[in-house]
């Protein structure tokens, strides 16, 4: 079974390809092709046929619950059919065309065979330029290629319940990304400090004198110093947020089944900022020593934040559930005993009385990979999972699922980099069944970089977890 990880994740790394040649921009990667003014969407794979051999009906492109795999792949009917084989389970990796991913990435993907009917799966790569809304002086300028920005963009989107939210993640997260950083363009390609304050627009209602409401200045002898870097995390963060309030509105209508986990990178400036909401994985690979560039976000990881909500809103809990956690579930007859156990405020154990409240099930369950939030989600974060209720219950658990990524920078202009360092991210298919160091040690003798080459970004989007465990 390892050596099936390992082969596997060695024909991933070296689909990456040779160097390509190095960009004249200072700003940007290196990259094969020429740099669109506004990359256009390309369709995705065609949907697979049913059982019964007739086509999934597609009225139009926002129809983003049927079946299909990322456009990279560039799969026929034949082939999506082999991707969704669940005997065969084929690796599947960007076809060799001598055409390349941006940055040389890699690709792999195997369907999670006999777990879900369909590949929940879906990943994106693409080159997005922003253009500018409007300068810092409220003064909207004309449209010119020159003033704006464009940035790298790859995404994991690990499905559960259904695939329609990582299909729709996968083609829109990108775009709340460039929308939220069009007021930003002017501001960061200027190097003094971001101004606290933007004008208003000419249509914007005026305030009345509030003077009366403002603290004194001895308060405000000064005021926080935000970076570029912190404006860039809180777009990316606003930009999640927004693609969960879509998927609320649009869930009936267009069909958004189901929940994904979100792994999402953006290269801009000659940073990397990575943005995780779930458990699936990053790790740069540098001069040989492995960097972490995420966490997970799991049940047991979250534990005190999910415990505190269900302390302060205890409504949530729908009086089936208690916020506190033992090392295993009360019983009746152990009322009026002492059970360890620990609250939202405690990382060690204590003994507490057990009352009538403590025989609930506990809003945290499980250890490891079967830790749940109340009996039924093994994450806390994601993208989502609106329609998602406790099993057998009316009782929501989305209150308690988050949208927010994590999101650590990396900046590449402070480290030299050899042609091995890669970029590696992979959903949690990939890092259940091996380590860091495996994956580390599985990659070719010559990357996709080359000296002094930032690292280059492979994707593992796996149903892995039953593919590569045989």
């Amino acid at each position: 079974m390892l050596n099936r990880v390992r082969s596997a994740v060695a024909h991933l790394v070296s689909s990456g390809g040779a160097p390509p040649p190095r960009s004249k921009s200072p700003d940007l990667p290196n990259t094969t092709s020429a740099l669109p003014a506004a990359p256009p969407e390309a369709p995705r794979s065609p949907p697979a046929r049913a059982g019964s051999g007739s086509a999934v009906p597609v009225k139009t492109a926002e129809a983003r619950a049927s079946f299909s795999r990322p456009t990279f792949l560039q799969l026929s009917p034949g082939g999506l059919r082999r991707a969704d084989d669940h005997s065969g389970r084929a690796v599947q990796s960007p076809p060799d065309t001598g055409r390349r991913l941006p940055w040389s990435t890699g690709y792999a993907e195997v369907i999670n065979a006999g777990k879900s009917r369909h590949n929940e799966d879906q990943a994106c790569c693409e080159v997005v330029y922003v253009e500018g809304r409007r300068s810092v002086s409220g003064v909207p300028r004309e449209p010119s290629r020159g003033q704006g920005l464009c940035f790298y963009y790859w995404g994991l989107f690990d499905g559960h319940a259904g695939g329609g939210a990582a299909e729709m993640a996968s083609r829109l997260l990108h775009r709340h990304i460039r929308e939220q950083l069009k007021d930003l363009v002017e501001i960061l390609q200027d190097p003094s400090p971001p101004p606290l304050c933007l004008p208003s627009t000419p249509e914007a209602p005026t305030s009345s004198d509030s003077s009366h409401l403002v603290a004194p200045q001895s308060c405000w002898s000064s005021h926080k110093e935000v970076t570029h870097e912190s404006l860039v995390v809180g777009a990316i963060e606003n930009a999640f947020q927004l693609m969960d309030e879509q998927m609320a509105r649009e869930r009936r209508g267009h069909q958004v089944e189901g929940g994904c986990c979100a792994l999402v990178v953006v290269y801009l400036l000659g940073k990397i900022y990575v943005a995780n909401a779930g458990d699936s994985r990053a790790i740069i690979v540098r001069n040989g020593e492995i960097i972490p560039m995420s966490r997970e976000f799991t049940p047991e990881t979250e534990r005190q934040r999910l415990q505190l909500l269900g302390f302060l809103k205890p409504e949530l809990l729908g009086g089936e559930f208690t916020h506190l956690e033992f090392p295993r579930r009360v019983q009746s007859k152990e009322l009026g005993q002492r059970m360890l156990y620990r609250d939202q405020n405690m990382t060690g154990w204590a003994y507490k009385k057990i009352e009538l409240e403590d025989l609930r099930f506990p809003l945290v369950c499980g250890e490891g990979k079967k830790a749940r939030v109340m009996a039924t989600i093994g994450v806390t974060r994601g993208l989502g999972d609106h329609n998602l209720k406790v099993c057998s219950s009316t009782l929501p658990i989305k209150p308690f699922l988050s949208c927010f990524p994590e999101v650590q920078v990396y900046d590449l202009t402070q480290y030299e980099h050899c042609p091995d360092d890669v970029l590696v991210l992979g959903t949690d298919g990939l890092w259940d069944v091996t380590s860091d160091c495996e994956v580390h040690s599985s990659g070719p003798s010559s990357g996709p970089g080359g000296p002094g080459h930032p690292p280059g970004p492979w994707l593992a989007s796996p149903q892995q977890q039953a593919g590569f465990r045989g």
